[in-house]
Formats: structure tokens, C-alpha cells, sequence
């Protein structure tokens, strides 16, 4: 599938090339034309002039404001004239009388018609090209002035060598099916109808980023075959007020006499914002309101026609789009493409893998294992940093090793192996990484530690313990996450033990152990005190995240201080759970410490068999 340009519009060109030559005639007109018809004096210093008239050499004198000519008598010049630049001289005309030369102010500039014609003609062809230049942008018609309101959707046509199909989409195969039966729909519409079934209008496609919707879209226009126009929801909204909704309807003006077709509107959240200042919406804005309007008539009003014409559309924030936009008759069925699970990123994987050279050693199986979480576009930047790795050490394949690497490039950062620490730094940053993995490795519900390093990574991390899980969980009780916030602080624990005292390398495992915490008491209602309520307001379905805590709902004073002694006493109880089982396995910790001091890194069954030998704390 390719996408169809409008070819450039070569009357446009024409106008343009005519309107700077044009311009450049009466530039050269003004300035040279005056120099090429008229006469050609030579122009002589003024001192010059005052020695030629003290010596009775003048005839006669013309006198101007930026000009004085003069011819020369014809016994001594043959009556040649010249021209010097005038100064500030009250002398001059007392000194001309004295000497006998006729003198006389300078006549007026001879009327050239060239000029004349030129000055009068150039400019209004000028003005007339340039308005003819706007008026045709976008090959003209009575589409608006200046002709902003045409659409700038993308026409999609079908091209074998490009085209997209579902086979292309792994990972959403609910998805899959859902659009599944938009294809056909417009295959064979009267296979519906025939039993009084109404084809839906529009189909919303709402998930994380990255998850594919945008190339779900384009898979729905190669598999049905139809006319495919692409915009996005920013494309709409211009300078000039009622733009966004000429463009709405010139874009359905052009599908209707295209039906069947689909339109696929990309971030819809830019038009289609919530009227009513819902949550997440910021104020009201009339020229976004207004193409809102246009499109809501479009959809399903007295302005909707009865050509087959289906809107897909895209959003990471269905939260903030208008009710009316999502009520039935207008987007009719709300579409999921949420992060895949194992299964679905094993498709992904072998989808994107087929494209580079593998080695025989690569198992796509653990690789979907070890990338819990990740989305398509994830998984493709993966494959791709895999083979950039293979290309930068001279191999042919790529091989396991390297997309273990790339995993780990994206989950905790770039090797900085010139950040060098000094030794005692070191000898902390060790024994706070394996810390966490002593404690890790006996708490319920935390991932397998697949491996140590005390390699820095990133912008802050000087060393880090990678978790893998063994599944996909989607429920967690409250065991488990104490478990976690025990193994977050396992590394404050470690240098608590070891130094007797703790560094600031624990600042983000304290944040988010404090987080983790705060939801436990405020969203899951795990507290036996507070009991089974919620005390933040919950975001449904916000894909992006809302970088903080939920917005907190109105509370008493006191309610406010239990639920800050109950997020105190969960994490100080994880603190001492983990301070417990380290002191129980202390000769472990540091046995294991010093190893890594020695070798940076520890992964693979050398790892299992130390860790196989953690005590629980008694």
C-alpha cells in the first residue's frame, strides 16, 4: 500500500515563475533602465569643476540638488559636457557671474516611456499574480478564499509490494476480529442489510502507544481494498476560525463520492476533546469546538449521506474525547488493542525477525518471556537493536546474546563503562545490588533475578538487579506486594548492614517502595484500619499515565494520618523483613559481593547455584 500525493499543481508553478519574473523586470526597470537610454555623462571631481571655471574653461552651468552639468567651451573641450556632485557652496553662483558663465537650475528629467509603462503595468500584475497564486492553491474551485479549507487527508492505494494486510498484525487478534467484520462490510454490504442490519459508522481504536492501532488501520484498507484517506486530528485546526470544519467536510465530500471508503482520523483527541471540560480537558477552544461540531454532523446528522463511508479512528486518551462523539450511531463500537501477552509477543517477535538474518542459537520463546509489558512497537525497536549490536561487532546473524543486550539496553540504559567509581563506592554499589537479589530471590511473587551487574547504566543507575518474570500476572495479592517493597529496600538494608550506615543510591527504591505502599492503602484497600475503600479517585483507561499519584479524594484530618501511619508501617515492616533475612544469610552476602567486585557481572546458572543456597529469615 502506497500513499497518493497530490501531484504538484504545475499552473501554481507557472504563477510563481511569472510572479518573480515580474518582480525582477521592475527591479532592473527601475534601476538600470534610466542608465541604459539616457546619456552617458562622465563624472569629474568638484574641485575639478571650481579650477575648470576659475580658468574661464565653462560655458554654461546647470544646477541641480544632487547634480551640477556643465559644458566646456568649444575651443578647450569641443563643447563637452559634464557632471560633478554638488556641494555646500553659497560662493558658486557669485563666482559663475564673476567669470561670465551662464548658469541656470537644472531642467527636468526627461520622460522615459519605458519607465513610465513599466512602473504603471509591473505592480497591479504583481498584486493580480499573487491573488491568483492563493486562490488556486490546492487547484482552486470555490472551496473557500485561499482555498485553506481542502482537505490534507493521504489517499491510500493498493500496491502489492507495500501493502499491509492482517497477516502483517500479531499480538490482537480480538482486535483483529472486530475489524475482521468492517472488511466485510465493505466487501459486501448487502449481505448485511439484506437483513436490516446497519453498518456501523465508526469504530474508535483506543490503547497504549505503540501497540499498533495505526497499522491495524492500514491493515482494515488492504484486506477490504477501498479507498483509504489518512489525516490526523491536529491537520484540521489552523490559524483562520472554521477551518477545522471546512476541512471536515470537504474530507466527507470526497469520500462520499469514493463510498465505499474509510476515513481514519489518527489522535483524535485533538478535535474531539470533551465540551464540557471533563477530566483531562483543559479549558474550551472555539475553533476546535466548532470542527468537533462539523465532524458530529457529519457522522450522523442531517448532513450525513447514505454513501458506504466507515471512520476509524485512534487514541491513546479515550478518557478526554465528548460523549457525543461515542455514542452509538457516531462510533459505534470501541476497539481495545491493548499490550500483547506471551503468546501475542512471540507472533510480533517472528513477524519483525523475519526480517533480519538469525542465528541458531536465537529462541524466541524465552526472548517473549523475558520482555513482560512490551508493546509492538517495543518489540520491533528490539529486533532492530539487536541487529545494530550484531552489525557493530562484524557478525553476520544475530544471535541470542544480542538480544539479551538489547533488552537490557531498553529496560535499564546504555552501558557507561567510562564512569568509573572509586573503590569504597564500588564496594557499596556491590553489596546494595546484591541485597535486592538475596531478597528477591526468596520473596513470593517476584520475578526470577536473571542477573547482577555493578556496571553503571543510564543517566543514575551505577549498578541494578534485572528481574525476570517467569509469567504473565495480571493480579497480584497482598503478600506479593509487600514481598516487593521488601525487596526494594533489601538494597538500603544491605548497606544498612554491612556500613552501618546508607548512601543516597537508595533515593528511587525508597520512591517507589513508598508509591507501591500508598496504593496499597488508598487504591486496593489493604488496610485492616482504614479498611475496603478507596481514597484516591480513580483514571479509567488512561493509557498514558498520569506520572503521579491519583488525584486524592476529600478526606478528614484524621483520616489523612491514618493513612499515612499505614503507609509508614508497611514499609518499615518490609525494611525489617528485609534487614531479616539478610542478617540470616549475611556470609551469602558477602561471599557474593566480592565475587562481583572481582568479575563486574553475574548471570546464568553461576548465579541460580549462589542464589539456590538463600535461607528464609527464621
Amino acid at each position: 500500500m502506497s500513499v497518493q500525493n497530490k501531484p504538484p499543481n504545475s499552473r501554481n508553478f507557472q504563477i510563481g515563475n511569472i510572479l518573480l519574473l515580474l518582480a525582477g523586470l521592475f527591479f532592473l526597470a527601475n534601476l538600470l533602465l534610466p542608465r541604459l537610454f539616457g546619456p552617458s555623462i562622465p563624472r569629474v571631481p568638484y574641485s575639478l569643476f571650481i579650477d575648470q571655471v576659475e580658468d574661464s574653461q565653462v560655458a554654461q552651468v546647470y544646477v541641480g540638488q544632487e547634480e551640477i552639468r556643465y559644458q566646456l567651451k568649444d575651443e578647450i573641450g569641443e563643447g563637452q559636457v559634464l557632471s560633478t556632485t554638488p556641494i555646500f557652496d553659497l560662493e558658486l553662483p557669485k563666482r559663475l557671474e564673476e567669470k561670465g558663465v551662464e548658469f541656470a537650475a537644472a531642467p527636468p528629467p526627461k520622460n522615459n516611456w519605458i519607465g513610465t509603462l513599466l512602473s504603471w503595468v509591473v505592480p497591479p500584475l504583481i498584486f493580480v499574480a499573487i491573488w491568483q497564486f492563493f486562490l488556486n492553491r490546492g487547484g482552486g474551485g470555490p472551496q473557500g478564499a485561499l482555498s485553506i479549507s481542502k482537505s490534507k487527508a493521504k489517499v491510500y492505494v493498493q500496491d502489492d509490494a507495500t501493502k499491509i494486510t492482517f497477516n502483517d498484525v500479531a499480538g490482537v487478534e480480538e482486535a483483529k476480529t472486530e475489524l475482521a467484520e468492517i472488511v466485510e462490510f465493505l466487501k459486501s454490504p448487502e449481505r448485511f442489510t439484506a437483513i436490516g442490519a446497519r453498518i456501523p459508522k465508526g469504530v474508535l481504536l483506543v490503547g497504549p502507544p505503540g501497540t499498533g492501532k495505526t497499522l491495524m488501520a492500514k491493515a482494515v484498507a488492504g484486506e477490504a481494498g477501498v479507498p483509504f484517506f489518512s489525516i490526523s486530528g491536529s491537520e484540521f485546526v489552523e490559524l483562520f476560525v472554521g477551518t477545522g470544519a471546512a476541512r471536515v467536510r470537504d474530507l466527507f465530500e470526497q469520500a462520499k463520492k469514493k463510498a465505499p471508503c474509510i476515513i481514519f482520523i489518527d489522535e483524535l483527541d485533538a478535535i474531539g476533546k470533551s465540551r464540557a471540560g471533563g477530566p483531562g480537558s483543559f479549558g474550551g477552544n472555539d475553533e476546535r469546538e466548532q470542527t468537533l461540531n462539523q465532524l458530529l454532523t457529519e457522522m450522523d446528522g442531517f448532513a450525513a449521506g447514505d454513501g458506504t463511508v466507515i471512520v476509524l479512528a485512534a487514541t491513546n486518551r479515550p478518557e478526554t474525547l465528548d460523549p457525543a462523539l461515542l455514542r452509538p450511531g457516531r462510533f459505534d463500537r470501541q476497539v481495545l488493542v491493548d499490550r500483547p501477552d506471551l503468546s501475542g509477543r512471540e507472533e510480533i517477535l517472528n513477524i519483525y525477525a523475519g526480517k533480519v538474518r538469525l542465528g541458531e542459537d536465537v529462541d524466541l520463546h524465552a526472548i517473549a518471556v523475558r520482555t513482560p509489558g512490551f508493546a509492538g512497537a517495543d518489540l520491533s525497536n528490539l529486533v532492530n537493536e539487536a541487529a545494530l549490536l550484531a552489525a557493530r561487532n562484524q557478525r553476520e546473524t544475530v544471535s541470542q546474546a544480542d538480544f539479551n543486550e538489547a533488552i537490557e539496553r531498553i529496560v535499564a540504559g546504555l552501558e557507561k563503562k567510562s564512569r568509573v567509581l572509586n573503590e569504597k563506592e564500588k564496594k557499596i554499589v556491590a553489596y546494595h545490588e546484591v541485597g535486592h537479589a538475596l531478597v528477591g530471590a526468596i520473596m513470593p511473587g517476584s520475578g526470577k533475578v536473571a542477573k547482577i551487574s555493578i556496571v553503571p547504566r543510564g543517566m543514575a543507575a551505577l549498578g541494578y538487579t534485572l528481574q525476570m518474570p517467569t509469567e504473565d500476572r495480571f493480579l497480584m495479592d497482598e503478600t506479593e506486594l509487600r514481598g516487593e517493597i521488601a525487596t526494594l529496600l533489601g538494597g538500603r538494608a544491605a548497606e544498612e548492614i554491612i556500613f552501618g550506615s546508607v548512601t543516597t543510591g537508595a533515593s528511587n527504591d525508597l520512591q517507589r517502595a513508598t508509591d507501591l505502599a500508598e496504593r496499597m492503602v488508598t487504591t486496593y484497600g489493604m488496610s485492616k484500619i482504614l479498611g475496603p475503600l478507596a481514597y484516591d479517585k480513580g483514571q479509567q483507561n488512561n493509557f498514558l499515565g498520569s506520572g503521579g499519584m491519583n488525584p486524592r479524594r476529600m478526606v478528614s484530618e484524621n483520616t489523612a494520618k491514618a493513612i499515612d501511619e499505614e503507609v509508614k508501617e508497611i514499609v518499615e515492616n518490609a525494611h525489617q523483613q528485609a534487614l531479616a533475612i539478610l542478617n540470616q544469610n549475611r556470609n551469602l552476602l558477602e561471599s557474593i559481593a566480592k565475587e562481583i567486585l572481582e568479575t563486574e557481572v553475574i548471570e546464568g546458572d553461576t548465579l541460580q547455584n549462589l542464589l539456590g543456597q538463600v535461607q528464609a529469615a527464621v
